[in-house]
């Protein structure tokens, strides 16, 4: 009889880390690696949001806080949804947790039943299905097409909805495509989400502010305000405001289901970083102009990587609205062979064989529930960026 939980049997460690745990380890043996897998920006945390952090701890602000989240950051969350989303929400309708991972994580945890459903569109972040696992439910794919640009329509989300549905998650730009529903794209879903009172909506806003060309972020209970009283809203300062390894995230919604989170934040970790609290009240509060240069920067190296991938022979890539991430299709590699005699089946292989002959660590696509592809973290500079993709451009040319 096996020692270990048979829940945790039912998930697998995070892809995404595995791949950038490898990276490094290459890296400490010697290899020239460029790794492409993390999802974090490249640059520093803004000066101003990081004096916050050191006032904080000058000031002694170094205890334990609320569980959730000091009253201070909790009205920042506030003044962000209404002046950002306009949406109005009470210190009481907010949660505050370690990351957006965890929020989202508290929430599965607080709502599912044995064999409750939550309808998850394909490709996927990675943590999504296994986290469902975790806290007892049943993911439903609904699989997105290179054809739609990974964006799921409204039919099938109506044939995904069963009287088990409990939650569709919801991503928007999505990790890992980069994919961002337009107003009407998402209002035809939230038509949809209308016709069925039992379902909820988590949606996961954490690329909100990383969006580029003329594409406009939205959310839906922005779109639809019917949706309000069942939707929880995820977002969190890690991605636009470069604070990764700050750890805060924070949803709002309504006051059972926050007071729910509360009560398994409480007997789990409790409140987070006292010191991040405040770096994140700056954050929020502080200037916001350095987000639309960075968003140029980011604009310009996807249009660099995409450019570069689509010259490649077998690789189709789409343009991504948001994120840092391009995800391509390599239909057109399966079935051929490196030049020392691996086939590549599958884009795992594909992934495996990249990183072994040029060094250049990628996701395979598999991990996100969309095959073949692989997916590419833009969040580095150009001359790297430059480099990785000439690699990939000649590891694919090597293929026969």
């Amino acid at each position: 009889m096996s020692f270990l939980s048979e829940t945790l049997a039912r998930v697998k460690p995070s892809p995404t880390i595995a791949v950038s745990n490898l990276a490094m380890e290459l890296k400490a043996q010697g290899r020239d690696v460029i790794s492409l897998g993390a999802g974090e920006p490249d640059f520093d945390t803004p000066e101003n949001i990081r004096e916050a952090g050191i006032r904080a701890i000058n000031e002694g602000k170094t205890r334990y806080t609320a569980v959730d989240g000091i009253p201070e950051l909790k009205q920042a969350i506030c003044a962000k949804f209404q002046r950002d989303n306009g949406l109005d929400y009470t210190p009481k309708q907010v949660t505050v947790g370690t990351g957006g991972k965890q929020v989202l994580y508290n929430a599965l945890m607080a709502t599912l039943n044995h064999n409750d459903e939550v309808i998850i569109p394909a490709p996927y972040w990675v943590s999504y299905p296994d986290m469902v696992l975790l806290a007892g439910g049943v993911p439903v794919f609904i699989e997105a097409s290179l054809e739609t640009n990974f964006k799921i329509t409204p039919e099938q989300l109506e044939a995904a909805i069963t009287r088990n549905t409990k939650w569709f998650l919801f991503n928007s730009p999505s990790n890992p495509t980069g994919a961002g529903y337009t107003h009407d794209e998402l209002k035809a879903l939230t038509d949809v989400l209308m016709r069925h009172p039992h379902v909820w909506v988590l949606t996961d806003d954490m690329y909100e502010h990383l969006a580029y060309d003329d594409f406009e972020f939205c959310t839906p209970a922005q779109v639809e305000p019917a949706l309000y009283d069942r939707t929880l809203t995820v977002n969190g300062v890690s991605k636009a405001y470069a604070m990764t390894g700050w750890r805060i995230g924070y949803a709002a919604g309504p006051e059972p289901l926050i007071a729910a989170i509360r009560k398994v934040q409480s007997q789990s970790t409790s409140n987070p970083c006292s010191v991040s609290q405040w770096a994140a009240v700056e954050a929020l509060n502080g200037p916001q102009d350095f987000i639309a240069p960075n968003n140029v920067m980011f604009a310009r190296r996807r249009d660099l990587v995409v450019s570069m991938l689509r010259d490649i022979d077998g690789v189709t890539c789409p343009v991504p609205e948001g994120a840092f991430y391009v995800y391509p299709f390599i239909s057109g590699l399966i079935g051929k062979t490196t030049p020392k005699g691996v086939k590549i089946t599958n884009d795992e292989i594909f992934a495996t064989e990249l990183l072994n002959e040029t060094g250049v660590a990628v996701v395979f696509g598999a991990a996100f529930g969309l095959s073949p592809a692989f997916r590419i973290s833009y969040a580095t500079s150009d001359a790297q960026l430059t480099e990785a993709c000439t690699r990939i451009q000649a590891f694919c040319a090597s293929l026969t």
